[in-house]
């Protein structure tokens, strides 16, 4: 068994970005994480995980391979392995959401990718 609480972790950046609740014993990664007003997250897709977001608060920006989504408060985003993710907070409100990666790796299979809105979306 694991239990913890949000508020025993800490976020990336102190205030905000991804903070990580589980502790390597289980079958997934999990955390909660904070996009600030204005802040976005580099394009990246994973190359054996699948990751999901669930909407807790505020709203967000998502382009998924180039095509955009807009996550509201309790929606639920499954991105597959291979499918890139490009995240960018363009309200006056932070957004937060709860996101799992599934299975668990013990590397990083982030595969980051030279992309922003606007540009057109490479062939990966």
């Amino acid at each position: 068994m694991h239990l913890t609480n949000e508020d025993k972790h800490q976020y990336r950046f102190e205030t905000h970005g991804p903070k990580y609740l589980t502790d390597g014993t289980s079958n997934v990664d999990m955390g909660v994480v904070v996009i600030t007003t204005g802040e976005s997250h580099p394009c990246h897709k994973h190359t054996q995980q699948e990751e999901s977001f669930l909407a807790l608060e505020g709203e967000c920006e998502v382009w998924v391979d180039g095509h955009l989504v807009t996550l509201q408060k309790g929606d639920y985003l499954v991105c597959k392995e291979g499918e890139a993710h490009f995240f960018r907070n363009v309200t006056d409100g932070d957004f937060k959401a709860v996101f799992i990666k599934a299975p668990r790796l013990d590397f990083k299979d982030s595969v980051y990718i030279e992309w922003e809105p606007g540009e057109e979306f490479p062939k990966i």
